[in-house]
């Protein structure tokens, strides 16, 4: 059976002047094939042999063959960039001459042209193939990493309640949580992640800092060179609400209070009244 939207090794059934016609080697007569264009037939090839083809549907929306494959197949996803929008949905590059067409109510969110989104693709009620941002069902829950391990992921949703959603290796599901959010980031960013707990469902909780002890010195470096660059007085202290603290240094109130807490260890910096100073 030929599957649209799959990678499959197909039997070139009969040579015609715009190509070579394929199906699966045991089809029958009368089983309709499909075709793939001349320009994509390799050298020497004769029927019988067996091609490694994509199935996908042409502009006439005929079921067609070709020997690229897209950046993205049934059931996976990946990243592809917008290269068109319109009132109806977006069009993006996956690799083919075609664009791959993404719905309006498929996305997740304002798209912008020439930005990469993580996408799935899926075969819609018209039996054609769609692009869709909602990737959660796409994801899996089995990955090999544990606690501990650093991992690449892609961030494909931000929720101001729960934190930003990532598909680590655009394959297996992952959060980071609302508190471990620190800094500007945006669907679609790349990042590298440390694994801070498999849950019981296999699903990665996730933080884009490294350990405490590794943090601390970099967030003490951090305040010191803030605190010169204000001339010697930082007005943040450990009165100070954890929205300030973020806002100013992009980290949560407790990482700054540890960092000073090791700066006042230290003697490099002083308390005064409503932020520290260098010594």
């Amino acid at each position: 059976m030929i599957e649209l939207g799959k990678i499959q090794e197909l039997e070139v059934k009969r040579h015609t002047s715009v190509g070579v016609f394929l199906n699966v080697k045991n089809s029958k007569k009368g089983d309709k094939d499909v075709l793939l264009p001349k320009k994509e037939v390799p050298e020497g090839t004769k029927v019988g042999d067996i091609l490694e083809v994509f199935i996908y549907r042409d502009f006439q929306d005929r079921l067609t063959a070709t020997t690229k494959r897209p950046k993205v197949v049934l059931g996976e996803v990946g990243l592809l960039k917008v290269v068109d929008i319109t009132k109806i949905g977006a069009f993006l590059d996956w690799g083919l001459e075609k664009d791959l067409f993404l719905p309006f109510k498929e996305q997740s969110m304002k798209l912008e042209k020439g930005r990469e989104y993580l996408i799935g693709l899926y075969i819609d009620k018209s039996n054609r193939l769609c692009g869709t941002m909602k990737i959660k069902d796409f994801l899996e829950s089995d990955s090999p990493y544990k606690e501990g391990d650093w991992v690449k992921g892609t961030i494909y949703n931000i929720n101001e309640n729960f934190g930003a959603f990532v598909a680590v290796d655009n394959k297996y599901e992952g959060l980071i949580p609302k508190k471990e959010l620190i800094g500007v980031y945006v669907p679609g960013e790349e990042v590298d992640l440390r694994v801070t707990n498999v849950k019981p469902d296999g699903k990665l909780d996730l933080s884009l800092r490294d350990k405490f002890y590794i943090e601390i010195e970099d967030d003490a470096e951090y305040i010191l060179n803030k605190t010169q660059e204000k001339g010697g007085i930082l007005m943040l202290n450990d009165n100070s609400s954890p929205k300030t603290i973020r806002k100013e240094l992009n980290m949560s109130k407790s990482a700054f209070k540890r960092a000073i807490g090791k700066l006042l260890k230290e003697g490099k910096i002083e308390f005064i009244e409503g932020g520290i100073r260098l010594k």
